[in-house]
């Protein structure tokens, strides 16, 4: 595992889906970074389990619907491990219910597999960091399913939803949550109206 701010050390990285073909494209995907290190992967949950039990890495980029464990499992098996690496989802399923769940469980992030070429890079280094990470997709999500709740209404989850978003994503949602018009919001945060 690497050392997080030692400077030259990568980020070791490892993956787990049930189709190799996905496994090839992220990992084409990231032999292109310096920083990045692919160790292993895995196309069943129990593979999974059991790599771990004998190596170590920084960050599992873990798919949810898998054979013999799926990644709700191992999320739940990982919950209380000692040594568990940092966790993105990468999935292709993007509801709003499964990104609360794998939050309460402890994943860092959350990519759609059909945006993973975009982001997956972006969410390896910032939950590397010790932040979350959100495909722009799952935060419009996020963002639709929070407006019009009150803030005492909020729970934990929505909570953590609302920190995953920037602090202009942030503020756009609040005016658009006062009923602003695209165009009041781009005048009062002075924005181009198609941001």
């Amino acid at each position: 595992m690497s050392v997080k701010g030692s400077g030259d050390d990568k980020i070791t990285v490892h993956i787990a889906d049930d189709h190799q073909i996905l496994i090839d494209g992220v990992m084409a995907v990231l032999s292109l970074e310096k920083d990045i290190e692919v160790i292993g992967y895995s196309l069943n949950g129990n593979q999974v389990l059991d790599w771990f039990n004998e190596h170590s890495a920084d960050i599992l980029v873990l798919d949810i619907n898998m054979p013999e464990a799926d990644g709700i499992e191992v999320l739940r098996r990982f919950k209380d491990y000692y040594d568990a690496p940092d966790i993105i989802i990468l999935s292709s399923y993007d509801d709003i219910k499964l990104i609360k769940e794998v939050l309460s469980m402890g994943a860092k992030g959350f990519v759609p597999k059909k945006s993973a070429g975009e982001h997956i890079v972006r969410a390896i280094r910032s939950v590397y960091k010790g932040e979350q990470y959100f495909s722009d997709e799952v935060k419009e999500k996020m963002m639709k399913t929070l407006m019009g709740k009150p803030s005492q209404d909020l729970g934990s989850q929505e909570s953590t939803l609302i920190n995953a978003l920037t602090r202009r994503e942030y503020q756009i949602l609040k005016l658009i949550a006062q009923q602003y018009t695209t165009k009041e919001i781009s005048e009062a945060l002075h924005i181009s109206e198609s941001t």
